[in-house]
């Protein structure tokens, strides 16, 4: 499968990540662009930022808010990929970084006062920032943080 690239105007939620150049985690949230009737209800598709190009994940309707999937994307890497409970989509690295295993994708998601939402391993339970992929439990390690959107309209051709 090929990324697919696409316009601002196509655009419902843009989380854009400048992790690109590691895996350290340090990233930052540029805003959202919104148009009504895409999103938390379920239309469009998620796509993750990989490299320079866009990649298709799947539907929103195929996710569940407060849960996440594992993606398998084009650089061999994956992703851990969740929908927040307002419709918002993140993606991190899959690897848990304290045991190597790929389970991110089904830990738990939650927030604490001070912090964005996060996903906590279902391992040794640290706890990842969604939006930097900034461990909570420890200042040293982090997961790569990708950025994320959700593209309004019919889905997106994925070609071989």
């Amino acid at each position: 499968m090929t990324a697919t690239t696409t316009s601002m105007t196509d655009l419902v939620t843009d989380r854009r990540t400048d992790t690109e150049a590691g895996d350290t985690g340090a990233a930052g949230n540029a805003g959202a662009a919104r148009d009504a009737g895409s999103g938390a209800n379920g239309t469009g598709s998620v796509e993750l930022r990989v490299g320079e190009d866009w990649f298709t994940v799947c539907e929103v309707s195929a996710l569940t808010p407060g849960r996440g999937v594992a993606a398998l994307l084009p650089d061999g890497r994956q992703a851990a990929v969740f929908l927040d409970r307002s419709g918002r989509p993140y993606a991190v690295s899959n690897q848990d970084p304290f045991t190597g295993a790929y389970v991110l994708s089904r830990g738990l998601l939650g927030s604490a006062p001070g912090t964005g939402p996060f996903v906590a391993s279902p391992l040794l339970k640290q706890r990842f920032d969604l939006a930097t992929g900034r461990c909570l439990d420890d200042d040293d390690v982090a997961v790569r943080a990708y950025g994320t959107r959700i593209r309004a309209g019919e889905p997106a051709a994925l070609t071989a």
